[in-house]
């Protein structure tokens, strides 16, 4: 799935670009309106995410634009609190959706397979790794008959391992996708976490483990 991004703080535009680069999505990122119109109308995106405040051209006269040459790729705002008015004029410009700043990783990503929901081609709302599905919609993981909740955290923390089985994901990898980029929570939180997600696991049974590699961070692989 690709996506075009337009923010002009270029920190939030880094992590939104990194955010959905490591959950598979192909991403081009721009930081004013003027280039947010002139990508948008090559239609080749599956979806738009656009600041309203940009220099050049706003996020709404861009989706006017985008929508006045009868482009239909599915688009979300991002929004200051104290818009309200804007987020009203940016739905009856054609948005499929808003997301009010600051706002989690987890919501983010859960607003955006929504939007692309409506397309042909969406990220899927289950996520399998052999005998191990976890449900991107009610953050649970099952095995067979067996369902236990996750929290917030850990689901992001098993959705970044799950859609990279077998292959290393660092601590700093987690802390920028869980966390965030300029979070100051200390990276215990992540140990913590990841032992209640290996009990979990235990408790239905599934054949698959977190595994630790020392100086390097976790993979999800078969249980041995």
């Amino acid at each position: 799935m690709r996506l075009l991004i337009a923010e002009d703080d270029a920190k939030l535009l880094k992590s939104l670009k990194h955010i959905f680069e490591q959950n598979k999505y192909i991403v081009d990122a721009v930081s004013n309106g003027t280039d947010a119109l002139a990508y948008a109308e090559s239609e080749e995106y599956d979806g738009l995410i656009l600041d309203i405040m940009m220099p050049g051209l706003d996020g709404i006269q861009v989706l006017k634009k985008v929508r006045a040459n009868g482009i239909s790729t599915p688009a979300l705002f991002l929004t200051a609190k104290t818009e309200v008015y804007q987020r009203v004029e940016g739905l009856d410009a054609g948005a499929d959706d808003y997301l009010p700043k600051p706002f989690s990783t987890s919501e983010l990503l859960a607003r955006v397979r929504a939007m692309l929901r409506r397309k042909d081609n969406y990220t899927p709302d289950l996520l399998n790794v052999g005998e191990l599905v976890l449900n991107r919609s009610t953050y649970e993981i099952s095995c067979h008959e067996k369902t236990l909740p996750l929290s917030g955290r850990e689901f992001q923390i098993m959705e970044i391992l799950m859609q990279r089985p077998g292959f290393i994901v660092t601590i700093d990898e987690f802390m920028s996708h869980v966390w965030g980029l300029d979070s100051d929570v200390d990276i215990s939180v992540v140990w913590v976490h990841i032992s209640n997600i290996r009990k979990k696991l235990a408790a239905i049974k599934v054949p698959i483990e977190i595994r630790f590699v020392k100086g390097a961070g976790y993979l999800l692989e078969a249980a041995k």
